[in-house]
C-alpha cells in the first residue's frame, strides 16, 4: 500500500499547490499549461494506444465499452458522486464535478494503475507507482489552478482503486502476462486521447462512459 499511499499524497499535494499558486498566475499561463497538458495527454495515449498488436480487437473493445457504459450512465454516476462531495463539503466552485470526473478518469485509465499495485503488492516493489505519483502530481497542479478543490477529491477513487488491487494482487497475477498487458495498454491509450482531448476542449466526450473498455480487453486477452 506504501506506493498508493505516496501517489495519492501527490495528488492531494499538487491539488493544493494549484489551488492556491494558481490565484498566483494569469489566465494566459493557466491556459497554455492546460494546452500543454492536453498535447501531452494525447501524446501518450497515441503511443500506448499504437503499442497494440491487435488494433482491431482494441477498437471492438472500447465500442463495446462505450456502449455498455452509455448504457449504465458510468460517466453520469462519476458526476452525481461529484456532486454529493460538492454539497458536502459546499463547495462554491463552478468546475468542481468537471475536475473531479477528468482528474478521476485519467489517474485511473492507465496502465500503471494495474502494474503498479501488483509491483507492490506481490513484490513490495513500489517503483513504478513513484512514477505514476511524479506524473499525477504534476497533472494536479494544472488541474486545480483550472477546476478548483475537486481535482484533489480525485484521490478518493485513487487510493480505493489502487489500495483494492494492490490487496488483491496475489489473485491478479494472470495479469502480468505480457499479451493481456498489451491489450490493456493499447484500449487505455485509446482512452486517455479522449482525455486529452477534451482537455483541450476540441469536443466533449464521456470518457467515463469508456471505462468497460479495460474489462472488454482484459476478456478478449484471456480468451
Amino acid at each position: 500500500m506504501k506506493g498508493t499511499l505516496v501517489n495519492t499524497g501527490a495528488i492531494l499535494a499538487g491539488s493544493l499547490i494549484g489551488m492556491y499558486g494558481g490565484r498566483y498566475l494569469s489566465e494566459r499561463i493557466k491556459s497554455i499549461v492546460m494546452n500543454a497538458l492536453g498535447l501531452s495527454v494525447l501524446v501518450v495515449g497515441l503511443q500506448m494506444a499504437l503499442e497494440g498488436t491487435n488494433l482491431i480487437a482494441t477498437i471492438g473493445c472500447v465500442l463495446c465499452g462505450a456502449i455498455t457504459g452509455e448504457y449504465m450512465k458510468i460517466e453520469r454516476g462519476i458526476e452525481k458522486l461529484g456532486e454529493w462531495l460538492k454539497k458536502r463539503i459546499r463547495s462554491k466552485s463552478s468546475r468542481f464535478v468537471e475536475g473531479f470526473v477528468t482528474a478521476s478518469v485519467l489517474y485511473l485509465t492507465c496502465v500503471l494503475v494495474i502494474i503498479g499495485p501488483i509491483h507492490d503488492g506481490t513484490i513490495g516493489d513500489a517503483s513504478t507507482l513513484y512514477i505514476k505519483a511524479l506524473l499525477d502530481g504534476f497533472a494536479s497542479m494544472a488541474f486545480a489552478s483550472t477546476f478548483g478543490i475537486g481535482v484533489a477529491f480525485s484521490a478518493v477513487p485513487v487510493f480505493i482503486i489502487q489500495g483494492f488491487i494492490t490487496i488483491l494482487a496475489s489473485s491478479l497475477l494472470f495479469l502480468k502476462e505480457p499479451h493481456i498487458l498489451n491489450a490493456i495498454t493499447s484500449t487505455g491509450g485509446v482512452l486517455i486521447v479522449g482525455i486529452g482531448i477534451n482537455i483541450l476542449e476540441l469536443e466533449k466526450i464521456p470518457i467515463g462512459n469508456f471505462i468497460p473498455a479495460i474489462i472488454y480487453a482484459i476478456i478478449w486477452a484471456v480468451l
